[in-house]
């Protein structure tokens, strides 16, 4: 792992009287004035540069005022289930008097509004179709639903296809033609819009001459967490959307059900962090789609009784403990299958199957194997009827759904169908190209990437001055964000004397340390650490890759190290 500087522009922009660190860490970030640190909902982008906002927005209208059964469907992961959520309520707050949901099993019916699903959303006779979170590529299930007569309002933030679908409006601001400026949105953030749109209408209307104005920022806290637990860049607009809504959870104003997760977690919603709406809030609430079904974890959002809130949290969680025992034997069955090459007999792009891995875990293994071995890595498992389905994640610089898209190019009928984003996808193939395709996949690879790209890295902004570690500079730090995918939060590195070293909850390494000139103790974590290397009783010195944070323990506050990297001097 290399640890190297994060580049900075020059001269660097003038940001108003913060503290030259901060304007630093600001600049290196693509900060470029004052303006862009403004988290205010004023600042948002307008809703008017969405293509096919307006077509949306009538269609809406009228199907409020004809009381017409609206059904939104939804995607299996957090964005899925928290736009789902703002959906419902959103369009029941702005006067929709019949709205439902409906979430595909992934294990059934796979990712998005398919013919087999609009037979199943049939059932519940529904009048129009919204999607969130997908239906950019449902060609063939568009058809099949407006076949069946129905009004289909798709909404969506994924790459579309060579052909779009022919809903009656489609808002994407990644379809061709669309001028929003930030194609960065995530689902919730899609249907946020939409719900922000719909309201002006119905405000330019009158229909709110005589009764108060809905309040659609009740339900930011619900697009802060399916942004950040997606991964979506965090541009200026998402670090908005994100700001605001964790604004609300501190305050005590999230949902009853991200509270109730919130309380099952142990975390105080006084202190809530944008990286814990990532790491503790979204895996729990990913949990029931990876493994069961996403109702659960939506009827939690939906849910107003705190009681009842609590006792799906536990479940949430429940089922977030058996991900986690499920995904650390695939991992250990992973890297069984790789112990016998070293890195340079090792694909450049990595494609692994197992019989027996759990469909809705591939994408979490893929991740970590990603994180290990610093290369585009796809895990597979058996979807049956002769099909492998894949869950695919990339490194900076490998576009993984373009590549997948000149793979198809190049091997016609090799893969069944994929999409995705630039760091991740999905696909499915028949089980007899694994192979075929597995070869394809790693010669696209070598095409785009270098052997010094399959090398890890971690960008630093630098080294921190004795005086620097202190509580005032830990909170500013965590209270300058949000901070999240494109926009990570800061990171140092430096040298420091190991003075002690141990184990706690298994695999995390627990230090104390030495600045390097011997004047500073400090507290310091590693998670997930390897075993074999640490602890190590014969290393004195260490460089470390590290975020400064604030510790609380037993209501007191400290500095602590939380270590990205560490290895010896």
């Amino acid at each position: 792992m290399r640890i190297e500087p994060r580049a900075l522009p020059s001269p660097l922009p003038v940001l108003g009287n913060l503290p030259p660190l901060l304007t630093r860490l600001y600049a290196a970030r693509g900060v470029q004035s004052e303006a862009e640190l403004d988290k205010s909902l004023a600042r948002l982008l307008p809703y008017q540069q969405l293509k096919g906002i307006d077509a949306a927005v009538d269609l809406l209208v009228t199907a409020i005022d004809q009381g017409q059964r609206l059904l939104i469907v939804g995607d299996f992961d957090a964005d899925g289930a928290t736009a789902s959520t703002v959906g419902v309520l959103g369009l029941r707050l702005l006067g929709a008097a019949h709205v439902d949901y409906l979430v595909p099993n992934r294990f059934e019916y796979g990712y998005g509004l398919t013919p087999e699903i609009v037979e199943v959303a049939l059932q519940r006779q529904p009048q129009m179709l919204i999607t969130v979170d997908n239906g950019i590529s449902s060609v063939e299930g568009v058809a099949a639903a407006k076949a069946a007569g129905l009004t289909v309002l798709v909404t969506d933030h994924h790459l579309p296809g060579a052909q779009l679908p022919a809903a009656d409006a489609i808002v994407n601001p990644n379809q061709p033609g669309c001028e929003f400026p930030s194609k960065a949105l995530a689902g919730v953030g899609v249907i946020f819009y939409v719900l922000m749109a719909l309201r002006a209408r119905l405000r330019s209307l009158g229909r709110y001459e005589h009764q108060p104005q809905p309040n659609i920022g009740e339900l930011l806290d619900l697009v802060a967490l399916g942004s950040v637990a997606d991964v979506v860049p965090l541009d200026a607009n998402n670090r908005i959307l994100v700001h605001q809504g964790l604004e609300r959870i501190r305050a005590g104003r999230a949902r009853p059900g991200l509270k109730a997760i919130l309380e099952v977690a142990r975390r105080d919603h006084r202190r809530l962090t944008s990286t814990d709406l990532g790491f503790i809030l979204g895996p729990r609430l990913n949990a029931a789609g990876r493994l069961d079904d996403m109702s659960l974890g939506i009827e939690c959002l939906l849910c107003e009784d705190p009681a009842t809130a609590l006792a799906m949290a536990q479940e949430l969680d429940g089922l977030n403990q058996d991900r986690k025992s499920i995904e650390q034997g695939m991992q250990r069955e992973a890297l069984a299958q790789l112990k016998d090459l070293s890195l340079d007999d090792m694909p450049y792009g990595l494609c692994l199957f197992d019989a027996d891995w759990h469909q809705g875990v591939i994408g979490i293994l893929a991740s970590r194997l990603k994180e290990r071995y610093h290369r585009p890595t796809i895990a597979f498992a058996d979807a049956g009827d002769g099909l492998y389905k894949g869950s695919a994640r990339s490194v900076p610089g490998f576009h993984i759904r373009d590549a997948l898209d000149a793979v198809a190019a190049r091997h016609p009928a090799l893969i069944s169908k994929f999409g995705g984003h630039a760091m991740a996808a999905g696909l499915t193939l028949p089980a007899e190209h694994f192979a075929t395709f597995a070869q394809a996949f790693d010669e696209e690879v070598r095409r785009q990437l270098v052997e010094d790209d399959l090398t890890g890295r971690l960008l630093s902004d630098g080294t921190l001055a004795v005086e620097e570690f202190h509580l005032e500079l830990a909170r500013a730090l965590r209270n300058a964000g949000p901070w999240g995918q494109h926009f990570p939060e800061p990171l140092f590195h430096g040298v420091f004397e190991l003075v002690e070293q141990r184990i706690v909850g298994e695999r995390h390494l627990k230090v104390v340390l030495k600045s390097e000139c011997g004047s500073l103790r400090l507290d310091g974590i590693a998670f997930g650490v390897d075993r074999e290397v640490w602890p190590n009783p014969g290393v004195r010195w260490v460089e470390l890759a590290y975020k400064l944070d604030v510790n609380e323990f037993r209501g007191n506050e400290s500095v602590q190290l939380l270590i990205a990297h560490i290895e010896a001097r």
